[in-house]
């Protein structure tokens, strides 16, 4: 008789959990949302926290504007307190590690409090969707460890494959390494002398993923005119990989940089140019050195060798 009806307690308890699963519910503060899955012994987000999670954004119309998914890479972020009600922070406080939800925000709220116009797709008194599913939570202490775990793992994957690329392509006894893992091979050498760390620089770049797919090249690029990029070597306007390569170069020269993904965009890339981890090939040439203030940078477009990326 016990056991039954600790049975019937079990089987109500699912079957109350049950009901809440997916039922649209709001929050005192009128924040609507969908609880989809719930760990309830899991670790939950509390502020400060770095969460790693995997994000679908979407319009009222269910068009998706942002989908980490098919970016190669789930989104990190501190969470904050909430910024205004109903906001998707406040959302994100209610999971555990593993929960998926879907959350509801006014786009009134967000972009009032933001001072922004609303972007195509979005109108005045519409939700914004965030479908979520939240895989990791840690303070900061474990977020560090973890990342340098990462990046000493990687650092060796990409060494590895940048290494047996050179060596299919007969380019393995020509190509010279620095320090923090750039190789570089000259294929044609310059005249001149060499950048120091601070010199102004014009640079003419054609960037390729390793499988030889161009993301971008300041040849032709209607942007900037078909000029070469211009910025100042080793301040940290462009990739380090770029600092660490261009200054191996003489005045004139043409060579091809083989970056590893840590000296470019890292474990989080350049979306949708550029996946998560990715070495990159540059073939560049050293059109100009001179000293004195740094010029402008051109405008790049994404997937180019900006420092915003790393």
């Amino acid at each position: 008789m016990q056991i039954k009806t600790l049975g019937n307690a079990a089987l109500l308890a699912a079957v109350l959990m049950a009901c809440g699963k997916d039922r649209l519910q709001t929050s005192e503060s009128g924040l609507k949302y969908q609880l989809h899955e719930q760990n309830e012994d899991a670790r939950k987000a509390k502020i400060g926290d770095i969460l790693t999670l995997h994000l679908a954004l979407k319009n009222s119309k269910d068009s998706v504007l942002r989908d980490t998914h098919k970016e190669g890479a789930p989104l990190q972020l501190m969470l904050q307190v909430p910024p205004f009600k109903g906001a998707f922070e406040e959302g994100l406080a209610m999971l555990a590690k593993g929960d998926s939800a879907t959350f509801y925000v006014k786009a009134d709220s967000l972009f009032a409090r933001a001072n922004q116009p609303f972007p195509p797709g979005i109108t005045k008194g519409s939700d914004i969707v965030f479908n979520v599913k939240l895989l990791d939570v840690q303070n900061e202490q474990e977020f560090q460890k973890a990342q340098t775990q990462a990046r000493d793992k990687q650092k060796g994957i990409d060494d590895k494959a940048i290494g047996d690329f050179l060596a299919k392509n007969g380019q393995a006894g020509k190509a010279q390494k620095t320090a923090n893992g750039v190789y570089y091979v000259v294929t044609q050498p310059g005249a001149g002398a060499k950048p120091n760390r601070g010199d102004n620089v014009k640079v003419h770049y054609t960037g390729k993923l390793m499988n030889g797919k161009v993301f971008d090249s300041s040849i032709g690029n209607q942007q900037t005119g078909g000029q070469p990029l211009q910025f100042q070597v080793g301040t940290g306007m462009v990739i380090p990989g770029w600092d660490e390569g261009i200054l191996q170069l003489t005045k004139g020269s043409k060579a091809t940089l083989y970056i590893p993904s840590g000296m470019a965009y890292g474990a989080q890339g350049a979306p949708p140019t550029i996946p998560a981890n990715s070495p990159l090939v540059f073939d560049v040439e050293l059109v100009d050195i001179s000293k004195g203030q740094a010029p402008a940078m051109p405008g790049m477009p994404q997937g180019g060798p900006a420092a915003g990326g790393r």
